[in-house]
């Protein structure tokens, strides 16, 4: 009687673990699933913006940014409530496309633009690639660099901010490359915590790579139009 409870016992272990795996493997594709249809929300919203350029006045897109972080905390608000969270979720990454506007313009009226922007995408689109399958199958833990990540974030984006006052180039470019650098750590962060299980939701983690991918795209853009341009 002891040997059949210790093998019940046994069996429901396994039985508790395989469904344990299996609902991470199915929230790990919707994640993905979720992520994917953001970024063509986002490549959307950037097509929409391109065709209303003459619309981005400073005042106008202030008021787009400030709707930007209002969608955002609305989405972390509502992740759980179904419908709404999808609606929130697309409408900010709708936006987010829309708001590279201004970038995507200044680019596109040099004589390489185009090629710029999309050969900014596309090695966008492969070391996104490469760092996640990295981050999936290395023994090599990244989901503890949290506070290195976050600290490192603010110090760039002070840094940013004092080179709109004393636009240095060499600091633009110190900052573009540390941003490129610091979001595909990011991506190999996320990417694992995702694997691991650390987020609550799919919504979350469609937004963390979300973000990754779009500031990466943003800092190797930046840095091609720097070494592309003839200045």
């Amino acid at each position: 009687m002891a040997l059949y409870d210790r093998d019940y016992a046994n069996e429901s272990l396994q039985t508790s673990e395989v469904s344990a795996k299996t609902a991470l493997a199915l929230f790990i594709k919707k994640t993905y699933q979720l992520f994917a249809a953001s970024l063509l929300a986002g490549s959307v919203g950037a097509y929409v913006g391109l065709g209303v350029a003459y619309m981005f006045t400073l005042q106008f897109y202030i008021g787009c940014a400030v709707v930007y972080f209002i969608l955002l905390f609305g989405l972390y608000a509502a992740k759980k409530i179904n419908g709404l969270n999808y609606v929130l979720l697309f409408a900010f990454t709708f936006l987010g496309g829309f708001l590279l506007t201004p970038l995507l313009s200044y680019f596109l009226q040099t004589p390489a633009g185009a090629a710029i922007v999309i050969n900014a995408f596309v090695l966008t689109t492969v070391a996104f690639g490469g760092l996640s399958i990295f981050a999936m199958n290395t023994k090599k833990n990244f989901s503890s660099l949290g506070k290195f990540l976050f600290i490192s974030l603010i110090v760039l984006i002070v840094a940013s901010i004092i080179n709109i006052f004393t636009g240095s180039s060499i600091l633009y470019t110190a900052i573009s490359a540390a941003g490129a650098i610091l979001f595909s750590i990011y991506i190999l962060y996320d990417t694992q915590n995702i694997i691991k299980g650390a987020y609550g939701t799919p919504i979350e983690g469609a937004i963390a790579l979300y973000l990754d991918f779009l500031n990466l795209f943003i800092f190797i853009l930046r840095l091609l139009g720097i070494f592309g341009s003839d200045d």
